[in-house]
């Protein structure tokens, strides 16, 4: 019987498992790969005490850090696995299964298995993926300094890359498939003022296209029925996030958008027992380092639910 069962090994998770190896909880982490959707970024600026650090790169340090505390009593990592299943059997007591068939047995349990990118599925965003075309704004936008882009996006999420990217971009060009914007308002007036910025409703991406490099995107204006060319160096793609929350369906209270509903004071879910940080839950702004403060206050909360 574990003390804590931690699901997931990006921010969230590393920043768990460090604390609860320090505080002697008896932890297995749980996850597929380390990282995050980070590992994918070609650069990261924004990880506080780094100036820049490669996506492989934080992956690897996060692997490290937790292997400096893995010794099999204090700390178990399990990685390359998937869990499937959260069971709970009694107050302070679940039962979790992996894809590989295995269970594990548990006090209490925190959920930072992160989530899923909808990725853009048009011709050539799979190509230049890496080289032009990114899913994060916050990691890249630096490198395309003084650059004509495109944010693909109308929720906030893309507002909010607009915004970071307008900056230090020549040029940020929002192109949104629908009539309106599902951004707040006053966000959506306050970014179109910006005099580097448009946007462009009712525009359906047709195609990413470059040479070595993104040099544009091809777009149907659903007004006109007809195709434009935009000249582009970047792409940022912000057209949501699939929270990765299917195993604890039916059992935890998730919002609309199948976000595990956690209390911000404390990072408890609606199951006693279970706590949930990082971009599975409902915070509000989705960011490394918000991911690894909510984790590090829910383990904080744990050891004083357990040991107090």
């Amino acid at each position: 019987m574990y003390d804590l069962v931690i699901i997931g090994a990006g921010p969230a998770g590393v920043a768990a498992g460090v604390y609860a190896a320090r505080k002697k909880l008896k932890t297995l982490l749980i996850a597929e790969e380390f990282g995050g959707q980070s590992a994918v970024s070609e650069t990261i600026y924004n990880w506080i005490g780094t100036p820049e650090i490669s996506g492989n790169g934080l992956a690897e340090a996060f692997k490290k850090h937790l292997e400096e505390y893995a010794d099999n009593e204090t700390l178990t990592l399990l990685s390359r696995t998937r869990v499937e299943k959260l069971e709970r059997i009694d107050d302070f007591h679940f039962k979790i299964t992996d894809n590989k068939g295995k269970t594990h047995e548990t006090k209490t349990v925190l959920i930072s298995s992160g989530s899923s990118r909808k990725e853009l599925k048009v011709p050539g965003a799979k190509e230049w993926e890496n080289r032009g075309l990114t899913y994060c704004a916050s990691c890249d936008g630096p490198l395309f300094t003084d650059m004509d882009v495109v944010v693909v996006g109308g929720g906030n999420a893309g507002f909010e890359s607009v915004a970071q990217l307008a900056a230090y971009c020549k040029s940020v060009t929002l192109l949104h498939r629908n009539s309106s914007y599902k951004a707040e308002p006053l966000t959506v007036e306050k970014v179109l003022k910006r005099d580097n910025v448009r946007g462009i409703l009712n525009a359906d991406i047709l195609e990413v296209y470059g040479e070595n490099f993104i040099t544009g995107v091809r777009y149907k204006n659903k007004e006109t029925n007809t195709e434009e060319l935009l000249p582009v160096q970047g792409v940022f793609v912000e057209i949501g996030q699939i929270p990765n929350s299917q195993f604890v369906k039916g059992v935890i209270d998730t919002n609309e958008h199948n976000q595990i509903i956690a209390d911000p004071y404390t990072q408890k879910t609606s199951l006693l027992g279970v706590w949930a940080a990082g971009d599975v839950t409902d915070v509000r702004y989705h960011q490394n380092n918000i991911s690894a403060g909510d984790a590090v206050k829910a383990v904080e909360d744990i050891y004083k639910t357990l040991y107090a």
